[in-house]
């Protein structure tokens, strides 16, 4: 998740390539404010509408991304059709501008399929110890399952998913995933140092994962060539698309989507207020409930208030040091508001467990916050023994303001324990932030920068539950503090 522009950023697919909340801290710096219009007052209606317009974001906006991601004949890139997997193969250098974000640790291997009429088989290789996950997300965004080395180990499986009304046998060696919508979403990492020898291998890797439906399953099934609709929209960004809605057409959407991927137990109380505006789950849109006035007003509001929700103070976003986070992604229960922020800005997050992703626009310097700049120069200290507290990795991300990645003479554009880091003699480990080489006895822990404004974005893969941890908060990203 940049793709669907050749700037995606969030509210796309941005997570398909960065797998990362970056897009949000952007977002944060220019939220439309001005959205946030003010609800008549005693207008319960207009307040209803708005409402059920975040609660229907996500499976707006999966369905909008999955349009254009598999609009296409066959495999090419980051798109593949229907049932197709899309394998990413290398990581992209700083000429590469299709998505934001993006990362130098994981390749991708993905794919969309519907489950509504039959369950599909996937299988995974041996991964002979790597670090690999395989999180599914439904229609609605929630990721209702991770195979992967955090959960099921890293030797050869084979699962079955399946939909909300299936109910046959599962055949025998495969353990069932059921998910509570039709569409579902594969977005398959696994982890790569990014040397030619790694890249052979995780290809290797790449090219045993299978997938098909079950009908298809031990057989010689091969995905069809899809068609392409040429009045989908591959330009437009997802976010924009989606936004650009008006209250019926948005609306419209949702009930049809329903009707495959219904909501769940505990949406209860939302859906009974759905039908008040003319919303039933498995009928059309009835029009004549909603009203027109509101056509244009309820998107503007109703997306207003979930970017609004990037700043509040209610705990779903931390800023600390820094450095913003969330630990509240993957799954969300009745906490629409924030299943939509992360629809905007970072679709395709993971579950908490297996990712966070800190990002800082700023340096925290005493008591005077300001942005980074490669005129400057930074030092991120961790303390001995406090090192990122994680079993799968960890890197630091250098963006430069538009969320790409920086050219340098070490073409490194993420620094981690792959690199051979020097300790300082009491035990701590210096990163170094800046533009100019620190001298060959150093450029082990240089991260280097551009000339004027970056971003800094940790990725913290299978974080600690205990102490220390980011999760919990008894670990948190030292600051990143200006030297010069």
């Amino acid at each position: 998740m940049k793709l669907t522009r050749r700037k995606l950023n969030a509210g796309g697919l941005a997570l398909l390539a960065a797998g990362t909340l970056g897009p949000a801290f952007r977002a944060s710096a220019s939220a439309p404010e001005g959205l946030v219009a003010n609800i008549p007052e005693g207008d319960e209606r207009f307040a209803l509408a708005t409402e059920a317009y975040i609660y229907a974001y996500p499976l707006v906006t999966m369905e909008m991304t999955r349009r254009i991601i598999t609009n296409v004949a066959e495999p090419k890139g980051t798109r593949a059709p229907m049932g197709h997997l899309i394998k990413l193969r290398e990581y992209p250098d700083a000429k590469f501008r299709d998505v934001t974000a993006p990362n130098a640790d994981t390749l991708y291997t993905t794919a969309f399929f519907d489950v509504g009429d039959e369950p599909w088989v996937v299988s995974l290789p041996d991964m002979h110890g790597r670090y690999a996950l395989f999180p599914m997300l439904d229609g609605w965004t929630t990721v209702f399952d991770v195979p992967g080395k955090r959960t099921t180990g890293t030797g050869a499986q084979t699962f079955l998913v399946t939909g909300p009304k299936w109910e046959g046998s599962v055949p025998q060696g495969m353990k069932q995933y059921k998910s509570p919508t039709s569409i579902v979403w594969l977005l398959g990492r696994i982890y790569c140092t990014g040397t030619p020898e790694d890249y052979a291998e995780v290809h290797k890797l790449q090219d045993q994962v299978k997938i098909a439906p079950l009908s298809g399953w031990g057989k010689d099934w091969k995905p069809s060539q899809a068609k392409v609709d040429p009045a989908i929209d591959m330009k437009t960004p997802v976010r924009d698309q989606v936004n650009n809605m008006d209250a019926v057409e948005y609306f419209s959407l949702f009930a049809e989507l329903l009707k495959r991927n219904p909501p769940t137990l505990q949406d209860a109380p939302m859906v009974q207020k759905l039908a008040s505006i003319g919303i039933v789950p498995g009928q059309d849109l009835d029009k004549s409930k909603l009203d027109p006035a509101f056509s244009r007003r309820v998107p503007q509001t109703g997306f207003g208030r979930i970017m609004a929700h990037f700043r509040s103070t209610d705990g779903d976003i931390q800023h600390i040091d820094g450095w913003g986070f969330t630990t509240k992604t993957g799954i969300y229960g009745t906490n629409y508001l924030q299943r939509a922020l992360i629809t905007a800005i970072g679709l395709g997050a993971n579950r908490p467990q297996d990712a966070v992703y800190p990002t800082s626009l700023k340096s925290d310097s005493g008591a005077i916050q300001r942005e980074y700049n490669g005129s400057e120069k930074y030092v991120l200290t961790f303390k001995k023994g406090m090192l990122p507290p994680v079993s799968g990795f960890w890197s630091l991300t250098m963006y430069d303001q538009n969320y790409f990645f920086v050219d340098n003479p070490l073409n490194r554009y993420s620094i981690s324990e792959r690199q051979p880091l020097k300790t300082r003699p009491d035990g701590s480990v210096d990163l170094l932030i800046q533009h100019e080489s620190p001298g060959p006895g150093l450029e082990s822990n240089w991260l280097p920068a551009p000339k004027d404004r970056f971003i800094l974005m940790m990725r913290l893969y299978w974080p600690n539950e205990s102490d220390p941890s980011i999760i919990n908060g008894s670990w948190t990203v030292p600051p990143a503090i200006r030297v010069s």
